[in-house]
């Protein structure tokens, strides 16, 4: 302590100190609040708002929020996009619809990560009959449901057939990368497949040029792409030669564009589902005839090998149709024609949720969802100062 005219003082140093000590324990408490909360608490105080926004505390936020994830579901797909998110028990805890999405034609959820969406639509289709539609073109966003930011990809290369597309994440915190297939026409008049990647650091496409697979589109939702990101790598099915509605291998890339394909564990069905399971790709096969599940789980660390993880009788008809599957955690979400339903590894045991009066549907999504504040447009702003 020192003295100013009889006044006692604390050192500049202790004063310091205190402060950020106390922006140490209100930064732990504040992570673990809802974001929704957090963008009110931004207008609580300077000290607040910088704190909330900083590179630190978003990274904070997320390490706790992905040891909290829960659950998005998309039911219906509309003109309106509402999203739901839910627990693991069924509770709802919010619906979002997005800004700047109303009146678009019917988006479809294709894949989350980090508390970041990536939605697709064709922007002329008005109607969810296709079969005479012009699907070589569509606009993707990437989207923060929490924050209810929405961010509009720049357009990608012409295609002269139906595209497909899949998103990888990281090294760094925000970072992404999205794989555009599309068919472009050279001057022999000869279809080729290229890819190209749009970076969240350049904020632009590049073409990596001619590839030899193309990803299957999600059978069941034809504006969607069936793929998922682990570790690193994202993972699509390539269809069977025999009948294109059934894969036949599993297509992967990872983050510095390395491609290779992966040979599935056995013949599977036209209900089947990559997944992330607990940081490993995982294969759900859902076998009508026998109303039975296989869930395989793929050990990458040097050839890839298949283990059987489980196989396990069904609680639903074998007429039903298998919407979509989703896993979070040690646990698997089947949406089916009648049913949502969460299967459990760790017990072997099915539980139905009610949500039968809840949701109209038509092509549903469920995917594992985590809160966060991260950025729809790229990095955060350390990051982007390193990457310059």
């Amino acid at each position: 302590m020192v003295e100013t005219d009889g006044m006692p003082m604390r050192k500049g140093n202790d004063a310091w100190c205190a402060v950020e000590s106390i922006e140490d324990i209100l930064a732990n408490i504040l992570s673990r609040v809802p974001v929704k909360s957090l963008t009110v608490f931004k207008s609580v105080s300077k000290l607040w708002y910088r704190l909330i926004c900083s590179p630190n505390f978003i990274k904070l936020q997320l390490s706790w929020s992905l040891e909290n994830s829960t659950y998005i579901i998309y039911p219906y797909m509309d003109e309106v996009m509402t999203l739901y998110q839910m627990k693991g028990n069924g509770e709802i805890i919010d619906m979002i619809t997005l800004p700047g999405c109303e009146n678009l034609s019917p988006l479809s959820l294709v894949c989350s990560c980090t508390g970041l969406i990536c939605c697709i639509n064709y922007p002329w289709i008005r109607d969810l009959n296709m079969d005479n539609e012009d699907m070589t073109d569509f606009e993707i966003r990437i989207c923060n449901p929490s924050t209810r930011e929405v961010f509009l990809l720049p357009k990608g290369s012409p295609s002269e057939k139906k595209l497909s597309i899949g998103v990888a994440f990281g090294p760094k915190t925000s970072e992404y990368k999205v794989f555009r297939f599309f068919y472009s026409k050279g001057e022999s008049q000869d279809i080729h497949l290229e890819c190209e990647v749009y970076s969240s650091c350049t904020g632009s496409w590049r073409g990596i040029g001619v590839v030899q697979h193309c990803p299957m589109g999600f059978q069941h939702c034809p504006l969607g792409s069936n793929h998922v990101f682990v570790n690193g790598k994202v993972y699509w099915f390539i269809a069977s030669e025999e009948d294109h509605d059934i894969p036949g291998s599993i297509l992967s890339v990872d983050i510095e564009e390395n491609f290779r394909t992966i040979n599935l564990p056995e013949e599977v069905t036209e209900h089947s589902f990559l997944v992330d399971l607990e940081g490993c790709l995982s294969l759900v096969a859902v076998y009508d005839e026998d109303e039975i599940v296989d869930i395989w789980v793929l050990d990458d660390s040097n050839e890839p090998h298949w283990e059987r993880k489980r196989s396990d009788y069904v609680t639903f008809s074998s007429l039903e149709c298998v919407y979509y599957v989703a896993a979070r955690k040690n646990e698997i979400f089947f949406i089916t024609t009648d049913h949502y339903l969460i299967y459990s590894l760790d017990h072997a045991t099915w539980t139905e949720l009610d949500l039968e009066d809840t949701f109209e549907r038509n092509l549903p999504v469920v995917l594992p969802f985590t809160e966060s504040l991260l950025p729809c447009s790229g990095l955060l702003g350390s990051e982007r100062e390193d990457n310059n």
